[in-house]
């Protein structure tokens, strides 16, 4: 019998996981976001996280940021509870643009990812100078070390944050929608770093996305949130008509096109968005 991609298979062993949500359920008031939700990450996969404008996306990377508390359930980090400022997690948020009142350089970006913890810039140090320049040769941005950031393309920016995200070795990289406003070409070499350092260190990536062609020659499962509801399995388990139609309670049709998905039909549900789900983005046509 094929597998209901609803249900997340037996994770095995904790030190084989790298995130673990147990029955986690999120309310605000009287709407539910998503309840009864299951979800293993392990080491090396590479999980989409899809949703439309509300669904849960954001408040799901509160969570595990721990700056959102869980109505129920359980939630772990590599078997630690979640809290802000965890060095287990490297965090690549949305590209945004920086002031041009920003004095920080490249590497003084990457340092707080070092010495983000600390009160003050701190002493310089030689060995955390090299760690720096280290890590960003790593992401082919060494030449930027002393570009101050506000000068930086969109695409030399979001190079910039990943590096910052890798700097305390993470197990899990969270991105929150980091391909937003890049063009297709920095867009496929955003995706193409953080494919190639969870190859090279195993780190486990969940990527929240609108879109999800731009990763879709490297997503292991995919997490669709929609309307109280979810749906895990692989692309070809989730992302179907049936699957989605039964989500949203309405037809939808998606089409295969080569090597791209094409979504049509999902329904508005802009006017029901939750104000702690502000800043989600969603193409209610086309994913992708």
């Amino acid at each position: 019998m094929p597998s209901d991609p609803s249900v997340t298979p037996d994770p095995g062993p904790a030190s084989d996981v790298v995130l673990r949500l147990q029955a986690g359920s999120l309310a605000f008031g009287d709407r539910t976001l998503w309840s009864d939700l299951d979800l293993t990450v392990r080491p090396g996969e590479f999980l989409a996280v899809l949703g439309a404008n509300g669904s849960g996306k954001t408040s799901l990377v509160k969570a595990i940021l721990g700056l959102q508390p869980l109505s129920s359930g359980q939630l772990s980090i590599a078997g630690r509870p979640p809290r802000r400022g965890s060095d287990l997690i490297g965090y690549i948020p949305q590209e945004r643009r920086l002031s041009p009142t920003t004095l920080l350089r490249a590497r003084d970006l990457v340092r707080l990812g070092i010495d983000g913890q600390r009160w003050g810039p701190g002493w310089p140090n030689a060995g955390r100078g090299r760690r720096v320049q280290q890590i960003l040769a790593s992401v082919g941005a060494d030449h930027l070390a002393d570009v101050p950031v506000h000068l930086l393309s969109g695409g030399e920016q979001q190079r910039v944050r990943i590096a910052q995200a890798l700097a305390t070795d993470p197990t899990l990289l969270l991105c929150d929608e980091p391909l937003l406003s890049l063009d297709l070409n920095h867009q496929a070499a955003v995706v193409g770093l953080i494919d190639g350092r969870r190859r090279s260190h195993n780190t486990a990536v969940m990527f929240v996305t609108h879109e999800i062609n731009p990763v879709l020659p490297y997503v292991d499962r995919v997490l669709y949130l929609a309307e109280g509801k979810f749906r895990i399995g692989t692309v070809d388990e989730v992302m179907t008509s049936q699957s989605l139609s039964t989500l949203y309670g309405s037809r939808i049709e998606v089409i295969r096109l080569g090597s791209r998905i094409i979504v049509a039909g999902i329904p508005d549900i802009h006017e029901h968005e939750h104000e702690h789900e502000q800043g989600e983005t969603y193409n209610s046509e086309v994913v992708g």
